[in-house]
């Protein structure tokens, strides 16, 4: 199976932070985003992984590269066009069954069930009380009829969590041909949820599969949420307790961090080299190498190799950053 993984985008929600490095290398609960989805994958057979890439995709390529031994392509997405424009860019490499992946969210779901599926695609899918924000699907005996993207009402809550996958990759892709010679677009952008109207149209069988977890990583506040979910279930470690200081679990420490009087937790993810001196952390997500001395800090997100020093407050600092010095 090909997984293709669109990782183009700016990342202009998680601002300072997508300065400098793509969203899906950014940290939550003792991995980065994107982390967290090709873990997943160990759990299927992948012949190939295509990253679409764009704004920094030099560090994405260099970090999957030195942590991961998949096959990989990389293909350069120059234009933001939308979803569908991104997976296009792959037309001349997919073949057979393969798996799109968007890693804005992490999800929990069962991947082998598209082994041996009859289905022409797959859709995964959480319920949720207001999904005008996403994409939802219609649902006639256990078939898609149509998915809409951002729709105007909440009569449908079966929202698409960024999990798709085809039985043929080219099938997809005469799909995406039609939408661009048509100029098919919603709200000015060619989006997948149009590729597989047409597919249905053309008479192709979608089913959906349901995850159990479904967690932002598009936002700060959402980012944090995710982290907070992550610690409480399963993703917690302590890789070292520090000199003096009291751990308040879940928390994900890393066993190069230094901690020394100091209240760490609940709800803190703590990068490699990280420092922390004198203070008291909550609710926290703090990058690599940086440095923390004096602070209590909470709800806050502390770029790699950023310095706070004095500090009682919420902060959102990005890398090389440097407060209260």
């Amino acid at each position: 199976m090909q997984v293709v993984l669109p990782v183009a985008g700016f990342g202009s929600r998680m601002r300072p932070h997508t300065w400098s490095r793509p969203k899906p290398l950014l940290h939550v609960a003792g991995n980065t985003v994107l982390g967290h989805t090709l873990d997943k994958l160990a759990s299927i057979q992948v012949e190939e992984i295509i990253f679409i890439t764009g704004w920094l995709g030099e560090q994405i390529q260099s970090y999957v590269d030195s942590h991961y031994h998949f096959k990989t392509r990389y293909v350069l997405q120059e234009e933001m066009k939308g979803q569908a424009h991104a997976i296009h860019l792959a037309k001349e490499y997919l073949s057979g069954p393969c798996l799109v992946i968007f890693v804005d969210t992490i999800f929990e779901g069962d991947l082998t069930v598209l082994e041996n599926n009859p289905a022409d695609g797959v859709i995964y899918v959480q319920e949720v009380e207001d999904p005008r924000a996403f994409g939802v699907v219609m649902e006639e005996q256990g078939r898609v009829t149509r998915y809409v993207e951002k729709p105007e009402t909440v009569d449908h809550r079966k929202t698409t969590v960024g999990v798709f996958w085809f039985q043929d990759g080219q099938k997809l892709v005469s799909a995406i041909d039609y939408m661009l010679e048509n100029d098919i677009r919603t709200k000015g952008e060619y989006y997948l949820a149009d590729a597989v109207n047409v597919m249905i149209e053309r008479g192709n069988r979608f089913v959906t599969e349901n995850v159990t977890v479904w967690q932002d990583c598009g936002q700060p506040e959402t980012i944090l949420a995710t982290n907070r979910h992550l610690l409480a279930n399963g993703h917690a470690s302590e890789g070292t307790r520090g000199e003096n200081c009291v751990i308040v679990p879940p928390v994900y420490i890393a066993p190069s961090a230094q901690l020394r009087d100091s209240v760490i937790g609940p709800h803190v993810s703590i990068a490699e080299g990280a420092q922390i001196v004198s203070a008291i952390v909550r609710d926290s997500i703090i990058e690599e190498k940086a440095h923390i001395q004096d602070s209590v800090l909470e709800g806050s997100l502390i770029g790699r190799r950023a310095t706070v020093k004095g500090q009682v407050s919420q902060l959102n600092i990005g890398d090389d950053a440097t407060v209260g010095v």
